[in-house]
């Protein structure tokens, strides 16, 4: 049996833990949205004859004539974009600096051998979100051991509940910003249909005027129906890849974290028979 030790210290994580303020992210992504959108796509230089009122004369000219829906759509995918990196520094940061599938494999079979030296040095050369949350189990599992006063039962169940406590401790920084990005992926979709109703709402209006069609009119509502529509799309898009690919992430340490908590609570009971 493995000798009770002195309580190490959690892991310390590290990089960084997270924007915690992403509103502050939405502001600047605003700023920055429509600044491409009137300044860079508004360039006069973009236009026939340098009037912004005329017709585009590139491709850039013509995103600009889908009017003020897309600097708020550019908005969205400037934010869901500097999210993705955020989220991508963070979660790379909790992951820890060893491969996750090395370091479970490794340390299932450190704990499994009563090693717990050994797997203490190894969450602290790991560090991050599973490592402390490895550390709090085997700190819990040292401590029962030699606490004479609870059953087994009681024993496995405190070290179960310290494995769940530092897991919802950890979850937060996986997690921070998630939500915003997915609540981007539905509203991209729902400003491009914004804007491709107004771009209509344009049209009918240069085809009901004095009972002919402004083919000038009527052909920027049309663009900036489409334009609203492509963009939005465009944005849903990345929203959806950054957020299915940081679930994918957050998923694997999940697992891999519930994997190592039911090794150790096994562990203790294979080798203890007391009641």
């Amino acid at each position: 049996m493995a000798t009770t030790t002195k309580a190490a210290a959690p892991a310390k994580k590290s990089g960084t833990p997270g924007v915690k303020d992403a509103w502050i992210i939405l502001v600047i992504c605003a700023i920055a949205g429509y600044s491409v959108w009137y300044f860079v796509m508004g360039n006069p230089d973009n236009f026939i004859g340098g009037d912004r009122s005329g017709h585009p004369a590139n491709l850039l000219g013509t995103v600009y004539k889908g009017g003020f829906v897309v600097g708020l759509i550019l908005t969205l995918l400037f934010t869901v974009i500097c999210l993705g990196f955020e989220r991508f520094f963070a979660i790379k940061s909790a992951s820890g600096k060893i491969n996750l599938t090395k370091f479970t494999a490794q340390v299932k079979a450190a704990i499994k051998e009563q090693k717990f030296d050994e797997a203490r040095a190894l969450c602290n050369k790991m560090q991050g979100s599973v490592a402390n949350v490895v550390l709090a189990s085997i700190n819990m599992y040292q401590t029962v051991e030699g606490d004479n006063t609870l059953k087994k039962a009681a024993k496995i169940a405190k070290i179960q509940q310290a494995h769940d406590e530092a897991t919802q401790l950890e979850m937060p920084t996986l997690q921070m910003n998630m939500p915003m990005v997915a609540t981007i992926v539905s509203l991209g979709t729902l400003t491009a249909l914004f804007g491709t109703v107004l771009g209509m709402i344009g049209s009918f209006q240069a085809l009901s005027a004095g009972g002919g069609a402004d083919s000038m009119a009527l052909s920027a509502g049309i663009s900036e129906a489409l334009v609203n529509t492509a963009s939005g799309i465009l944005t849903s898009w990345v929203a959806t890849v950054v957020y299915n690919f940081f679930s994918n992430k957050i998923d694997k340490l999940t697992y891999a974290l519930d994997e190592i908590g039911y090794t150790i609570a096994a562990t203790y009971d294979s080798n203890h028979n007391e009641a």
